[in-house]
């Protein structure tokens, strides 16, 4: 009998860590932060479906993962990972990654040229049982038991550390090039969709989702072209603030891609919700808040805006009223 797409196993919003140096003490296990998107997959019988964080439909995407229904031996199943593309050196590489995160249905070039990986580190539901109230450790045991690691190089079930120092574990990270570590306690229950203390995750530097709110054309070499975005994020009060601006770390096909999608957003008059820097706001494009990207910056300044900040790309897989303020 063929599984139909309505028995898989009902995805849920995944759960989220709160920032903070790494825990001390007994009862945390670590694991290295992957530099990738979040997703959901959920299997049964020859079915596979790939959910992004804001439960947006992504299967057609990533076709390769529909090895996932083979590896699970067509169990249902509901996982919880992060999708990846490693560099020549293995380490994951977020740039790689965009040139697949905006195509919903890849050529077999593009999904050859750009291979990707799905590191899963929660099982959330087996054989129609809900497994949210388990352990976390009760839930890597169960995960380890499927024995899916291994067998196929696009699925991974990264380590868990549970012996170690998280300082000392946050330093091999570095060493290695990774984005940093996530504490988890081994005695907590999986919450859908909320930011908890249970979760913490230190990295290596500082990442910022962002709206977009405006634009600025370039100078001397990007003369005709982008500038500059100017950023913003949501506050408690559902206002959007401004961020300041971000003019590095973009790639010519970046450039061409957010010109043709900002052009289809233009509006007469500023989206945030304070008054923007006079020297900014000179000569900008205004545009609807609907774009949604992530920056890698140093610090923010004491009036909170990001300085020496680098653009690291769009995020398709984000709604922007879920953009807030670090």
């Amino acid at each position: 009998m063929t599984t139909t797409r309505s028995e898989l196993p009902e995805p849920v919003a995944p759960m989220l860590a709160t920032a903070g140096e790494p825990p001390s003490g007994p009862g945390w296990a670590f694991e290295f932060k992957w530099d990738g998107v979040r997703a959901v997959a959920a299997a049964a019988g020859d079915q596979v479906g790939l959910y992004s964080r804001n439960g947006n439909d992504i299967t057609g995407g990533y076709p390769e993962l529909a090895v996932l229904s083979d590896l699970v031996g067509g169990r249902p199943v509901l996982l919880d990972g992060e999708i990846v593309t490693l560099d020549k050196a293995g380490r994951p590489n977020f740039a790689l990654l965009q040139q697949r995160m905006h195509v919903r249905e890849p050529s077999s070039w593009l999904v050859d040229r750009i291979p990707i990986s799905y590191y899963v580190f929660d099982l959330l539901d087996l054989d129609g049982r809900r497994l949210l109230s388990r352990s976390y450790q009760q839930r890597r045991e169960l995960l380890a038991e499927l024995a899916v690691d291994g067998v196929s190089p696009l699925v991974r079930v990264p380590p868990q550390y549970t012996d170690v120092d998280g300082r000392q574990l946050l330093e091999v990270a570095r060493l290695h090039g990774l984005e940093g570590v996530v504490a988890k306690r081994l005695a907590s229950r999986y919450e859908p969709g909320r930011r908890s203390p249970a979760w913490m995750k230190t990295a290596l530097w500082c990442t910022q989702e962002v709206v977009v709110g405006g634009w600025t054309t370039g100078h001397g070499h990007r003369a005709g072209t982008l500038g500059a975005l100017l950023l913003g994020a949501y506050d408690d009060h559902d206002r959007l603030r401004y961020l300041g601006d971000v003019g590095t770390g973009f790639t010519d096909q970046m450039l061409d891609d957010l010109l043709v999608r900002l052009a289809d957003l233009e509006q007469p008059s500023s989206p945030f919700d304070e008054p923007v820097p006079r020297e900014h706001a000179r000569r900008t494009h205004w545009v609807r808040p609907q774009l949604v990207g992530e920056v890698e910056y140093r610090t923010l300044t004491p009036d909170r805006r990001l300085r020496h900040a680098a653009w690291r790309g769009l995020r398709p897989d984000k709604d922007p009223v879920q953009v807030r303020l670090s």
